[in-house]
């Protein structure tokens, strides 16, 4: 029979604040640490930060139990993020395409829909450029 031994660096693991199902880097500040929840930006993890009664300068990894699940309540209570955002933006998306508006037909079409053209530019949404067959580039020089 084996015995099994634990070395220092499990010991000494770090704890991690788990908050609406994401990990925040220990090492980060509490009000930077929310940002890396998808629907929390800098302005609402500030406030966030002040309704749970929370210094926003304290590292998560110096966060109690109690201020986590403070910050948790605080965040339940104030509207949706993570998954419950991203499910409610994509039915949106898919509402806009279903009745057929100009933002759902762009949507559709992988195009952008915000007036950006797109004559040159917009190789993010419309992905990399296709050759021509049969286009051929004209050298500088006119005979």
């Amino acid at each position: 029979m084996r015995t099994r031994s634990t070395s220092s660096a499990r010991a000494e693991e770090e704890y991690v604040a788990r908050i609406a199902g994401v990990d925040l880097p220990p090492s980060k500040r509490v009000e930077i640490g929310l940002t890396y929840i998808f629907g929390i930006g800098r302005s609402r993890a500030l406030a966030i930060v002040e309704k749970a009664n929370v210094k926003p300068s304290v590292r998560v990894k110096d966060l109690s139990e109690d201020e986590v699940l403070r910050i948790t309540r605080v965040i339940n209570q104030e509207g949706r993020v993570e998954g419950d955002l991203r499910k409610s933006v994509g039915l949106d998306i898919k509402r806009l395409i279903e009745i057929g508006s100009y933002r759902g037909m762009r949507h559709r079409r992988n195009l952008p829909c915000r007036g950006q053209r797109t004559h040159t530019n917009a190789r993010t949404r419309r992905g990399p450029r296709r050759s021509i067959a049969g286009k051929k580039k004209t050298t500088g020089k006119k005979g």
